[in-house]
Parts: structure tokens; C-alpha cells; sequence
């Protein structure tokens, strides 16, 4: 049956996640997978957790399984509002809304801002889910590219200089995804003054910024903002789980009062049961303690993966260095289509993400490709990246 002439056009563009595809490889039992952005399943308090869910649904299960408001259950909002004053991202006139995780936040705001045809600007590379939301949404991707201390500023201010329709600036400042760079003090400051300056909006996407293993924490963006004007989106799912699908956003009642009002139209509101989880397991146990234990394991892992890198990758290929998150970006000279690269990867059983799906224009080749490693034992990472290196060792051949 032939339907796509009645499909929207908006959809008719998009495409399934890459990642997606190849996470169906990655998932054979004898496949070394450094595809997705998966948090260790080790790291997952599961016993405090299943303890916490059976007293919920014993002693207050009229309400987790109730409908809840749409701005999110008071006690968790209450939580994550001190836990964003702390590191000054909640201001007093700021609101929070708690949100099926943070691509939920990244698209409502996209959805809130976005008219079709109009403007948003983004790294590149950037977060496949941030750029097939605003795909969505008909808006045309300004991508600019990301430096070794972060997004190119004269970039940034030339297309602002020469695009009205722009409305927003998406960003992954802190151990960004898929690069695992981290954008530089002085890089953040400039970017919110040229928000300023052309009167437009920053969403500031941080999953990753308590997963600093090594360095020192520079301020976020919204720390910094003195106008309103950005969007901090943050998530439980690299910190708990992903599973309960919790993130948040912070911002400005104005903008906090359209997305309420988007969401009940998307889902009405974030899964009680799930929040009810995650109130009780931060009332009973330390979070911070956990991301403590967290951050140790990632930090030995990345260690590890850089280190086997280092000895098994030819000198050609050059990738960066994270402090913290879950990703090394590596890059080939420009002959190479690291999408044929992986392909002759999976068939040593070895997986990752090439680098076109990251990209603003994700129909063009790219010598890039993402590796992450936060799930795999460092038995695994090694066997992996020795066959990673014979690969490219032959491929140069």
C-alpha cells in the first residue's frame, strides 16, 4: 500500500536514528559495542530502588498511579530546585518542570520557539535527538563548528549577523555529545553575549555535566544568565536511570508556562510512579555519593580506552581527551567514510557510531565516527580497540 503522498512533511525528511540501527547489531551477545550513550546497568541501584517502588505502590499507590499535574510532582520539583540553586542555575524569578527526560525538554522548547523554516543554531557535530526534534519541526539547521574549547563564536556571530529568522542556539556545553568536549569560561560568556546582543534564546542541554572524572567544573551557561534568556535542560537518566525517563527544565516562568501548556498536549504530564521512585530514593540515600562511585568507574574506563588507543590506533587517527561524560570523537584524514569503516568493524564484532549522524547535513560523509566507553569491561575495551586499530591499519594498507 502506497501512503507516503498523504504523510506530513515533516516527517517525510526524517530518518531513523542510525544509532538505533546499529544498537540492533550492538545487541548480539558476542558484538563489543561502544555505540550508544548507556550508563554502566552495573551502576543502577536496583535493589534500593525495587525496595522504594513496592512501598510507593503499598503505601501511596492511589497516587503514583493517579494522574498527576503537568508541571511535575511537587516533592521531586522541590529536590531538584534546591539541587539547581546549589550550582546557581535556578534563580529566584526561575521555574522548574519536571519532564519525561531531557529529549522531552529539548523538543518542547523547539516546539515552543519554532516556527517552520525558521532558524536554530547548532554544533556540529551535535546530539542526533536534539537535531531530528527540530528536523521535526521544519526548522533549518545553522551549524557551526565545535573547536577544541567549544563552538566557533565567529561562526555563531556571522550567522546571526546575516539570518533574522534565527530564533535559538542549542548547545551542549559540558563534555559534549558525541565530541566530549567541553566548552571553555570564556566561550560560555561570549556565547551569552551575543545572545544577548541579537536578542535570542540558548537551550543549554547538560546531561552529562555531573560526570566529571578529571578537571575542575566550569559554571554552566544559565549560572551566568542575568536576562532569562536560556533554557537549562538536565536529566536523571545518566545520574539513576534512564528507564524512569525524569529529566527537567529550568527557565523563565514565561517560557516554563508554554511548555506546560505543550506537554499536556504531548503527554499530559512526566510518569508519577516513576518520580515517586526517584523523590524517595534521594530522601533515603545520597545521589551525590552515587555520582561519586560513578564518576570513578567512568574515569578508569575512559582511562583505559584512551590508553588501549594510544597503543593500538595508528598515528593517523586523532581523537580527543575527555574530562568527564561518556564519548571520544575520533577523527581519520578526509578519504575516509567512517560509515564503511564500521561496517567493516561489526563484521570483527566491533560496533560504533559513524559520524554523519551527527551532522547537520547528515547526507555528507564524514571521517569522523563516536566511541563510548561506559558500558564495556575493560577486557572488552581492549579486544575492541586492537581490532578498531587492525581495521584502520588495513583499510591504510
Amino acid at each position: 500500500m502506497q501512503i507516503d503522498h498523504l504523510f506530513a512533511d515533516r516527517v517525510k525528511t526524517l530518518k531513523g536514528s542510525a544509532i538505533r540501527e546499529i544498537f540492533k547489531l550492538a545487541s548480539q551477545p558476542d558484538m563489543i559495542s561502544f555505540t550508544g550513550g548507556l550508563p554502566a546497568p552495573e551502576m543502577f541501584p536496583k535493589k534500593e530502588l525495587a525496595d522504594i517502588a513496592k512501598d510507593v505502590l503499598l503505601n501511596d499507590g492511589a497516587t503514583a498511579l493517579q494522574y498527576g499535574i503537568t508541571e511535575g510532582y511537587d516533592p521531586l520539583k522541590d529536590i531538584v530546585r534546591k539541587r539547581m540553586e546549589d550550582i546557581n542555575v535556578a534563580k529566584e524569578q526561575d521555574h522548574v518542570i519536571i519532564v519525561s527526560g531531557a529529549q522531552q525538554g529539548i523538543d518542547l522548547a523547539a516546539k515552543v520557539f519554532l516556527n517552520e523554516g525558521e532558524g536554530i543554531i547548532v554544533e556540529n557535530p551535535s546530539f542526533i535527538g536534539a537535531l531530528n526534534s527540530f528536523r521535526a519541526y521544519n526548522a533549518k539547521l545553522y551549524a557551526v563548528d565545535v573547536e577544541n574549547d567549544g563552538m566557533n563564536m565567529e561562526q555563531v556571530e556571522n550567522l546571526l549577523k546575516n539570518n533574522d529568522t534565527i530564533k535559538l542556539i542549542y548547545t551542549i556545553p559540558t563534555f559534549q555529545n558525541p565530541s566530549g568536549i567541553t566548552m571553555s569560561l570564556e566561550k560560555r560568556k561570549q556565547l551569552l553575549e551575543i545572545a544577548k546582543k541579537y536578542d535570542i534564546y540558548i537551550v543549554e542541554d547538560n546531561p552529562y555535566g555531573e560526570l566529571r572524572f578529571k578537571g575542575n567544573d566550569i559554571p554552566t551557561i544559565k549560572s551566568m544568565d542575568d536576562t532569562g534568556r536560556v533554557i537549562y535542560v538536565g536529566s536523571f537518566s545518566k545520574i539513576l536511570s534512564p528507564g524512569l525517563r525524569l529529566g527537567w527544565v529550568v527557565a523563565c516562568p514565561e517560557i516554563i508556562q508554554r511548555i506546560v501548556v505543550v506537554k499536556q498536549v504531548n503527554d499530559v504530564h512526566t510518569n508519577i510512579f516513576a518520580q515517586m521512585i526517584a523523590t524517595q530514593y534521594m530522601r533515603k540515600h545520597s545521589i551525590d555519593e552515587h555520582i561519586v562511585k560513578i564518576r570513578a568507574l567512568y574515569g578508569k574506563r575512559c582511562g583505559w580506552m584512551l590508553e588501549c588507543m594510544d597503543r593500538y590506533l595508528p598515528e593517523f587517527c586523532e581523537y580527543t581527551r575527555p574530562e568527564g561524560g561518556l564519548f571520544i570523537w575520533c577523527t581519520l584524514p578526509g578519504e575516509y567514510d567512517t560509515l564503511a569503516v564500521v561496517k567493516e568493524c561489526i563484521k570483527r564484532k566491533v560496533a560504533f557510531v559513524p559520524g554523519n549522524t551527527f551532522m547537520a547535513d547528515m547526507e555528507k560523509p564524514s571521517s569522523s565516527f563516536r566511541l563510548n566507553y561506559s558500558t564495556m569491561s575493560e577486557e572488552k575495551i581492549e579486544e575492541g580497540i586492537k581490532a578498531l586499530g587492525e581495521v584502520l591499519h588495513g583499510l591504510r594498507a
